[in-house]
């Protein structure tokens, strides 16, 4: 068993974006059938249009027009999520495409309101676009890291030197052995190297100081660059955690490693688990809050 934590986590009730919606089975009521005049919804929702890249299918909801990625699968009910590409469709194979379109549209204002958030929060991210050269400054632990070519330095070839602000409102500085001709591709690839490095040696202090403060054992970490979640732990002790982590404040990452660890405990979202979560961290709620807010920069 796997227990996932979403780049835009949700408060505890349930699991969040890419943004799940609660699972709806074909028997529950809905607020507006297949057949039924759209003209209510059209004066909640926008006029807009989404596609997602896989679409198969298309609804019209309100006055919004979203195609979206529909599959069947071994599933007892139907569940919908809007990620970065927009919305996901899933469904067991017994239920019809009537029943389907008759659930999204009782989440009509739901669906249109998430799919907004997420193309604001992607046109956030993507004016925070790195621009690989020499002097890039990129968010470090809650600070700043200053990216500077250095190949004439004492420094070997390929490696890189840390070097600490001299104050709170300077950057930190990373010196990077590469000419300055170097492309954006191999600066890149250079201070991802640095950063993963860091994030392997911080992630696996933490997690040997929140794992006994909640009595729990785990067996191995491995880093992810999933581009939906900060962190998953399995049954068996496994451990991924992303290593963008690293761009945020340590609260941050705590937060993250002592969610992780307290899967170990319960395997769910369940309020016994935010109980657990509690007993090492009394204000993770805050610190949930300040990851989901703060956007990071698309690292291309």
């Amino acid at each position: 068993m796997q227990l996932v934590l979403d780049l835009f986590e949700a408060p505890p009730s349930h699991a969040a974006p890419p943004v799940h919606v609660p699972a709806l089975t074909p028997q529950q009521p809905l607020l507006q059938g297949p057949h039924q005049p759209a003209e209510p919804l059209a004066q909640v929702l926008p006029k807009a249009q989404f596609t997602h890249p896989r679409a198969t299918r298309r609804i019209l909801l309100g006055t919004t027009d979203v195609a979206y990625a529909f599959r069947r699968g071994k599933r007892r009910t139907i569940g919908m999520v809007v990620g970065p590409d927009g919305l996901e469709v899933s469904a067991p194979t017994w239920v019809t495409v009537g029943e389907v379109e008759s659930a999204l549209r009782q989440k009509a204002e739901w669906i249109s309101r998430k799919l907004i958030e997420m193309g604001e929060r992607h046109a956030q991210m993507g004016a925070q676009r790195i621009v690989w050269c020499d002097g890039v400054v990129v968010p470090y632990l809650g600070g700043q890291l200053k990216v500077v070519l250095d190949s004439g330095s004492a420094l070997k070839k390929n490696s890189a030197q840390f070097e600490p602000a001299l104050h709170d409102l300077s950057p930190h500085t990373l010196r990077l052995a590469l000419p300055l001709h170097a492309t954006p591709e191999q600066i890149r690839d250079a201070v991802q190297a640095w950063l993963m490095r860091q994030a392997k040696a911080l992630f696996t202090e933490r997690l040997h100081h929140f794992a006994p403060l909640l009595n729990v054992q785990w067996q191995r970490l491995s880093l992810s660059s999933a581009a939906t979640r900060w962190g998953s732990a399995s049954s068996s002790g496994a451990i991924r955690l992303n290593w963008r982590l690293v761009h945020h404040k340590l609260d941050v990452i705590d937060y993250v490693v002592a969610h992780e660890l307290s899967h170990l405990r319960v395997m769910d979202h369940s309020p016994r688990f935010w109980d657990t979560v509690k007993t090492v961290m009394p204000d993770y709620a805050e610190r949930r809050r300040v990851l989901k807010s703060e956007a990071l920069p698309l690292w291309h």
